[in-house]
């Protein structure tokens, strides 16, 4: 992926063989070149940071194990939006003032601020053993959703001891260079001693929306097909 400034997983998928990841790669600016017709050389114009898709397939990876990439990246079109559905697992929304959504909010501030010095472990459960994306860096985390498989999950106050709640998260995420980043994350919590702690984290969560082209100061269209 020449030219990448940041890759995020958009989606995943599983098979007996497998299995593939289908990245969004924010890359360089493209140069459009000045028109056949004009009567003299001009600047070539730019379009801005440019949002690709490619789908990344492998094998292996899970429990720690080694993890093979199978093939080159291919490039591919946005993934579909996947439509929301009442009956679905995630049908509690969880309020911006609910114990829960307050401890998500801490967690994903220290995992996305990069490196491991952060003090990560105070939010996960016992055993729990996670490890945060050394290169993200982001300054700004802003929870944005929270939907969860239990309407436990939504309360005030921290249900007792060995209550489990299973969320779907969305958040923006903004980096150094001013570009906010959309991200999806699907955990599990339990409660224990009067809080919430993470029990496990999955990123690129198969099912979730592609994410729209990240904002900024210029704009940013998509290659590789229309959402």
């Amino acid at each position: 992926m020449p030219g990448a400034l940041r890759v995020v997983p958009v989606r995943t998928a599983s098979s007996p063989d497998g299995w593939t990841v289908v990245v969004a790669a924010l890359t360089n600016a493209v140069p459009l070149a000045p028109a056949a017709s004009s009567p003299a050389p001009e600047p070539a114009a730019s379009t801005g940071p440019v949002v690709r898709y490619f789908a990344v397939s492998g094998t292996g990876g899970r429990d720690g194990g080694a993890l093979s990439v199978s093939a080159s990246p291919a490039e591919v079109s946005a993934p579909e939006i996947a439509p929301e559905t009442a009956a679905g697992p995630f049908s509690h929304s969880v309020p911006s003032g609910a114990a829960l959504s307050a401890s998500l909010g801490e967690f994903l501030r220290t995992y996305l601020a990069g490196g491991q010095g952060a003090g990560l472990e105070r939010y996960l459960s016992p055993g729990t053993r996670l490890s945060a994306p050394a290169a993200a860096g982001y300054v700004r985390v802003d929870v944005e959703d929270v939907v969860a498989d239990t309407e436990r999950a939504g309360r005030k106050e921290v249900p007792a001891d060995g209550t489990r709640a299973r969320v779907r998260v969305r958040v923006a995420g903004e980096d150094r260079g001013g570009t906010r980043w959309p991200l999806v994350y699907q955990l599990e919590l339990t409660t224990r001693a009067g809080r919430w702690e993470v029990s496990s984290l999955e990123g690129g969560a198969a099912g979730a929306a592609a994410p729209a082209a990240p904002s900024g100061s210029v704009a940013a269209p998509v290659s590789g097909g229309a959402r």
